[in-house]
Protein backbone atom coordinates (compact mmCIF):
# COMPACT_ATOMS: atom_id res chain seq x y z
CA UNK A 1 0.00 0.00 0.00
CA UNK A 2 1.11 3.46 -0.01
CA UNK A 3 2.29 5.30 2.41
CA UNK A 4 2.15 8.86 2.54
CA UNK A 5 4.90 10.54 5.21
CA UNK A 6 2.99 14.82 6.27
CA UNK A 7 2.17 17.36 7.98
CA UNK A 8 -1.70 17.22 8.30
CA UNK A 9 -1.68 20.83 7.47
CA UNK A 10 0.86 21.35 5.03
CA UNK A 11 -0.93 22.77 1.86
CA UNK A 12 1.84 20.27 -0.16
CA UNK A 13 0.44 17.77 1.70
CA UNK A 14 -2.68 18.60 1.35
CA UNK A 15 -2.44 18.34 -2.61
CA UNK A 16 -0.85 14.93 -2.46
CA UNK A 17 -4.10 14.03 -0.39
CA UNK A 18 -6.20 15.11 -3.09
CA UNK A 19 -4.51 13.73 -6.36
CA UNK A 20 -4.40 10.68 -4.19
CA UNK A 21 -8.47 10.71 -3.62
CA UNK A 22 -9.18 11.76 -7.02
CA UNK A 23 -7.15 8.71 -8.35
CA UNK A 24 -9.10 7.03 -5.86
CA UNK A 25 -5.67 5.30 -4.38
CA UNK A 26 -5.32 3.50 -0.58
CA UNK A 27 -3.05 4.64 0.98
CA UNK A 28 -1.69 4.93 5.08
CA UNK A 29 -0.76 7.97 6.94
CA UNK A 30 2.79 8.54 8.79
CA UNK A 31 2.60 11.98 10.64
CA UNK A 32 5.99 13.13 10.82
CA UNK A 33 7.29 14.35 14.23
CA UNK A 34 9.45 17.17 14.00
CA UNK A 35 13.18 17.28 15.06
CA UNK A 36 13.41 13.47 15.40
CA UNK A 37 10.80 12.27 12.61
CA UNK A 38 12.35 14.52 10.42
CA UNK A 39 16.16 12.94 10.76
CA UNK A 40 14.00 9.37 9.86
CA UNK A 41 12.87 11.11 7.00
CA UNK A 42 16.15 11.98 6.15
CA UNK A 43 17.41 8.45 5.86
CA UNK A 44 14.56 7.52 3.73
CA UNK A 45 14.88 10.37 1.31
CA UNK A 46 17.62 11.98 1.65
CA UNK A 47 15.84 15.16 2.54
CA UNK A 48 13.71 16.45 5.89
CA UNK A 49 10.55 17.94 3.90
CA UNK A 50 7.32 16.43 3.35
CA UNK A 51 5.19 15.32 1.68
CA UNK A 52 7.22 11.63 0.83
CA UNK A 53 5.62 9.12 -0.63
CA UNK A 54 6.90 5.29 -0.73
CA UNK A 55 5.43 2.91 -3.25
CA UNK A 56 6.86 -0.42 -3.12
CA UNK A 57 10.68 0.04 -3.52
CA UNK A 58 10.37 3.70 -4.71
CA UNK A 59 10.62 6.61 -2.24
CA UNK A 60 9.16 10.33 -3.89
CA UNK A 61 9.55 13.54 -2.47
CA UNK A 62 7.79 16.84 -3.27
CA UNK A 63 4.43 16.99 -4.11
CA UNK A 64 4.77 18.13 -7.88
CA UNK A 65 7.00 14.58 -8.32
CA UNK A 66 4.19 12.81 -6.64
CA UNK A 67 1.22 14.09 -8.54
CA UNK A 68 3.47 12.74 -11.54
CA UNK A 69 4.37 9.61 -9.90
CA UNK A 70 0.74 9.04 -9.23
CA UNK A 71 -0.46 9.81 -12.76
CA UNK A 72 1.70 7.48 -14.08
CA UNK A 73 0.94 4.77 -12.21
CA UNK A 74 -2.83 5.37 -12.20
CA UNK A 75 -3.57 7.45 -15.43
CA UNK A 76 -7.63 7.34 -14.86
CA UNK A 77 -9.00 9.91 -14.25
CA UNK A 78 -6.47 11.71 -15.73
CA UNK A 79 -5.30 15.03 -14.32
CA UNK A 80 -3.42 16.53 -17.17
CA UNK A 81 -5.11 16.62 -20.21
CA UNK A 82 -4.01 14.89 -23.36
CA UNK A 83 -4.17 18.32 -25.10
CA UNK A 84 -0.52 20.02 -25.23
CA UNK A 85 -1.50 23.50 -24.84
CA UNK A 86 -4.21 22.65 -22.00
CA UNK A 87 -1.30 20.69 -20.62
CA UNK A 88 0.86 23.52 -20.47
CA UNK A 89 -0.98 25.58 -19.04
CA UNK A 90 -2.32 23.05 -16.11
CA UNK A 91 2.00 22.59 -15.49
CA UNK A 92 1.97 26.53 -15.13
CA UNK A 93 -0.83 26.99 -13.00
CA UNK A 94 -0.18 24.18 -10.90
CA UNK A 95 4.23 25.57 -11.04
CA UNK A 96 1.93 29.35 -9.84
CA UNK A 97 0.30 27.57 -6.89
CA UNK A 98 3.54 25.89 -5.66
CA UNK A 99 5.37 28.93 -5.73
CA UNK A 100 4.01 32.58 -5.84
CA UNK A 101 0.41 31.29 -4.44
CA UNK A 102 2.28 29.08 -1.58
CA UNK A 103 4.61 31.93 -0.53
CA UNK A 104 2.38 34.41 -0.24
CA UNK A 105 -0.04 32.44 1.41
CA UNK A 106 2.01 31.40 3.82
CA UNK A 107 3.02 35.02 4.96
CA UNK A 108 -0.50 36.02 5.02
CA UNK A 109 -0.62 32.77 7.35
CA UNK A 110 2.20 34.06 9.52
CA UNK A 111 0.88 37.37 10.39
CA UNK A 112 -2.55 35.77 11.57
CA UNK A 113 -1.44 33.34 13.67
CA UNK A 114 0.96 35.94 15.08
CA UNK A 115 -2.16 37.43 16.37
CA UNK A 116 -4.38 34.13 17.45
CA UNK A 117 -2.86 31.72 19.41
CA UNK A 118 -5.57 29.14 18.94
CA UNK A 119 -4.18 29.13 15.07
CA UNK A 120 -0.92 28.72 16.39
CA UNK A 121 -0.73 25.92 18.28
CA UNK A 122 -3.38 24.31 16.28
CA UNK A 123 -1.24 24.45 13.04
CA UNK A 124 1.95 22.34 14.39
CA UNK A 125 2.10 18.91 13.25
CA UNK A 126 -0.26 16.63 14.66
CA UNK A 127 3.12 14.40 15.96
CA UNK A 128 4.07 17.48 18.28
CA UNK A 129 4.27 16.61 21.72
CA UNK A 130 1.76 18.35 23.83
CA UNK A 131 4.14 20.25 25.74
CA UNK A 132 5.93 22.06 22.69
CA UNK A 133 1.99 22.24 21.44
CA UNK A 134 0.74 24.16 24.47
CA UNK A 135 4.17 26.36 25.25
CA UNK A 136 3.27 27.86 21.55
CA UNK A 137 0.02 28.64 21.45
CA UNK A 138 1.10 30.25 24.92
CA UNK A 139 3.29 32.69 24.06
CA UNK A 140 1.66 35.82 24.08
CA UNK A 141 0.46 37.64 20.81
CA UNK A 142 2.26 40.62 21.64
CA UNK A 143 5.57 38.86 21.65
CA UNK A 144 4.92 37.55 18.30
CA UNK A 145 3.01 40.77 16.82
CA UNK A 146 6.61 42.35 15.84
CA UNK A 147 6.74 39.27 13.32
CA UNK A 148 3.84 40.01 11.87
CA UNK A 149 4.08 43.54 11.37
CA UNK A 150 8.16 42.77 9.62
CA UNK A 151 6.24 40.64 7.55
CA UNK A 152 3.96 43.17 6.88
CA UNK A 153 6.33 45.22 5.87
CA UNK A 154 8.68 43.44 3.90
CA UNK A 155 5.94 41.74 1.79
CA UNK A 156 2.92 44.46 1.50
CA UNK A 157 3.40 44.44 -2.37
CA UNK A 158 2.69 40.76 -2.15
CA UNK A 159 0.21 40.37 -0.42
CA UNK A 160 -1.70 43.09 -2.40
CA UNK A 161 -1.09 41.13 -5.26
CA UNK A 162 -2.01 37.70 -3.32
CA UNK A 163 -5.32 39.68 -2.83
CA UNK A 164 -5.69 40.74 -6.71
CA UNK A 165 -4.75 37.13 -7.83
CA UNK A 166 -7.47 35.60 -5.48
CA UNK A 167 -10.56 38.53 -6.94
CA UNK A 168 -9.06 36.93 -10.25
CA UNK A 169 -9.89 33.40 -9.35
CA UNK A 170 -12.30 34.04 -7.80
CA UNK A 171 -14.04 35.93 -11.13
CA UNK A 172 -13.02 33.18 -13.18
CA UNK A 173 -14.57 30.01 -10.76
CA UNK A 174 -17.47 31.90 -11.07
CA UNK A 175 -17.38 31.96 -15.27
CA UNK A 176 -16.62 28.29 -15.37
CA UNK A 177 -16.14 24.82 -13.28
CA UNK A 178 -12.47 24.38 -13.72
CA UNK A 179 -9.55 26.21 -14.10
CA UNK A 180 -8.49 24.88 -17.52
CA UNK A 181 -10.40 23.05 -19.96
CA UNK A 182 -14.03 21.32 -19.05
CA UNK A 183 -12.42 18.38 -16.74
CA UNK A 184 -10.77 18.48 -13.09
CA UNK A 185 -7.03 19.25 -13.47
CA UNK A 186 -3.38 18.96 -11.63
CA UNK A 187 -4.29 23.00 -11.66
CA UNK A 188 -7.35 22.95 -9.86
CA UNK A 189 -6.24 20.09 -6.87
CA UNK A 190 -2.87 22.55 -6.13
CA UNK A 191 -4.64 25.59 -6.45
CA UNK A 192 -7.23 24.19 -4.01
CA UNK A 193 -4.54 23.18 -1.57
CA UNK A 194 -2.57 26.39 -1.13
CA UNK A 195 -6.46 27.91 -0.62
CA UNK A 196 -6.95 25.89 2.67
CA UNK A 197 -3.74 27.62 4.28
CA UNK A 198 -6.24 30.55 4.12
CA UNK A 199 -9.40 29.50 4.77
CA UNK A 200 -9.32 25.97 6.51
CA UNK A 201 -11.70 23.72 5.05
CA UNK A 202 -13.85 21.15 6.88
CA UNK A 203 -11.47 18.17 6.62
CA UNK A 204 -9.22 20.42 8.58
CA UNK A 205 -10.96 19.51 11.99
CA UNK A 206 -11.37 21.38 15.20
CA UNK A 207 -10.35 23.84 15.77
CA UNK A 208 -9.08 24.77 12.33
CA UNK A 209 -11.78 24.39 10.39
CA UNK A 210 -13.91 27.79 9.17
CA UNK A 211 -10.61 29.74 10.65
CA UNK A 212 -8.49 31.59 8.25
CA UNK A 213 -6.72 34.70 7.47
CA UNK A 214 -8.68 37.68 8.50
CA UNK A 215 -9.80 39.83 5.78
CA UNK A 216 -9.17 36.96 3.40
CA UNK A 217 -11.19 34.08 4.81
CA UNK A 218 -14.16 36.69 5.69
CA UNK A 219 -13.87 38.56 2.38
CA UNK A 220 -17.39 38.06 1.04
CA UNK A 221 -15.52 39.00 -2.61
CA UNK A 222 -13.71 35.84 -2.12
CA UNK A 223 -16.58 33.36 -0.62
CA UNK A 224 -17.14 31.96 -4.29
CA UNK A 225 -13.36 31.04 -4.37
CA UNK A 226 -13.70 29.04 -0.86
CA UNK A 227 -16.67 27.33 -2.27
CA UNK A 228 -15.71 26.31 -5.56
CA UNK A 229 -12.42 25.03 -2.85
CA UNK A 230 -14.91 22.89 -1.39
CA UNK A 231 -16.55 21.67 -4.23
CA UNK A 232 -13.42 20.22 -5.48
CA UNK A 233 -13.24 18.38 -2.18
CA UNK A 234 -16.42 16.96 -2.78
CA UNK A 235 -15.89 15.60 -6.04
CA UNK A 236 -12.65 13.73 -5.35
CA UNK A 237 -14.40 12.24 -2.19
CA UNK A 238 -13.15 14.81 0.32
CA UNK A 239 -15.56 16.44 3.10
Amino acid sequence: MLELHQFRHSAFCEKVRLVLAAKGLEYSVLEVTPGVGQLELYRLSGQRQVPVLVDGAEVIADSSAIALHLEARAPQPALLPADPAQRAQVLLLEDWADTTLAGAARVALVQAAAADPVLRGALLPEATPDGLRGLVGAIPSGLLSGLGQVVQVVDHGALLQLRAALEQLSTLVQAQPYLVGTQLSLADLAVAAQLSLLCFPASAGAPLAGRGVPGLADDPALEPLFRWRDRIGVEVGRP
